[in-house]
């Protein structure tokens, strides 16, 4: 005897049974996929428009640094106390140094001209008239220097821009109050250890140029968020054409006559 082949219409039927799981799954995950990618794009959009706005604000004058409904966007709304203003805006903020108060923040390695020094940021207390003092952080200094950090006199602006309080995390190096070193910038914290109550639930990080004596150096630009939208949506859109070769070759090997 010899064996009968297959119908051309059973073959077909019995590949389209081999096929419809696998298929209907590749088309679940490439529509996913394909979704992801979208909404990266969408995102990249919003993000690359905020970026721009940070690029106004950054050019432009700064805003008046006022607590309570404000002309430019909130991000942190406490439950029982002030609007706080944007991190992303750059504001101005006018008051009084106390630098028998100064105190460090962190620890950072960078180049001098006397050499690599470590280093931290100088936070020093603005006194204002009618509002609680405001923690604003100078820029970095080295921690070794031949001579003190000169302080501008009586009243004076500060152009910067707000930082949230940050709160220490099981892996946060300890503060040291008695030495006035944090690793924390925390402002009710380091308010508390200098004797001042209450404070702003935020610091003011200053904005500026290298000052003639180098220190202490501020910050340059306000931050910016990052924007990895578009290596993401290239990555679900890669993995989507992917998913079609890998499935189109297996099929093809299915289809196959034996």
């Amino acid at each position: 005897m010899t064996d009968t082949p297959a119908p051309a219409s059973g073959r077909a039927l019995s590949a389209f049974r081999r096929l419809l799981l696998p298929g209907a799954m590749t088309l679940v995950m490439l529509v996913i996929l394909i979704g992801l990618g979208i909404w990266q794009v969408e995102r990249l959009f919003w993000k690359e428009g905020i970026l721009q706005a940070i690029d106004r604000a950054e050019r432009s004058a700064p805003v008046p640094l006022v607590l309570g409904p404000t002309p430019f966007a909130t991000d942190t709304v406490p439950a029982n106390g002030p609007v706080m203003p944007s991190p992303f805006t750059k504001v101005a903020v006018t008051g009084r140094f106390r630098p028998d108060l100064a105190a460090l923040f962190g620890a950072e390695v960078r180049p001098t001209p006397s050499g690599v020094q470590m280093g931290a940021q100088l936070i020093m207390p603005l006194v204002r008239d009618g509002a609680p003092p405001l923690l604003v952080d100078r820029g970095w200094v080295p921690l070794s220097r031949s001579q003190p950090i000169a302080t501008p006199p009586g009243e004076v602006t500060v152009e910067g821009y707000v930082h949230p309080a940050d709160h220490p995390g099981p892996f946060s190096a300890r503060d040291d109050p008695a030495m006035r070193r944090f690793y924390t910038l925390d402002p009710g914290a380091i308010g508390n250890a200098l004797g001042l109550k209450p404070v702003e639930p935020f610091t003011l990080i200053a904005l500026g140029k290298q000052p003639p004596d180098l220190f202490p150096d501020p910050a340059r630009r306000l931050p910016r968020p990052p924007n990895d939208h578009f290596s993401y949506a290239v990555t679900w859109f890669g993995l989507a054409v992917a998913l079609v070769v890998i499935f189109g070759i297996w099929a093809g090997k299915t289809l196959r006559p034996q």
